[in-house]
């Protein structure tokens, strides 16, 4: 859905780099680089952003 704010195992924040991540990713770039270069060294926190599913404007739409 959402990308969390915090990651879920140590608590460290990833919510900031998830747009400049997702920009990168689809211009071609390795997800390794990407997160070396930004500095997210935790296995945890790159779990984060590498299992993060975008399906906001999929759910979006619906009400109860």
């Amino acid at each position: 859905m959402i990308i969390p704010i915090r990651c879920f195992s140590c608590g460290a924040p990833v919510s900031a780099f998830y747009e400049e991540y997702k920009k990168r990713v689809q211009k071609g770039e390795s997800a390794k680089k990407i997160m070396d270069e930004l500095k997210i060294s935790r296995y945890c926190c790159r779990r984060m952003l590498l299992s993060h599913v975008d399906v906001i404007d999929e759910v979006a739409p619906y009400r109860k």
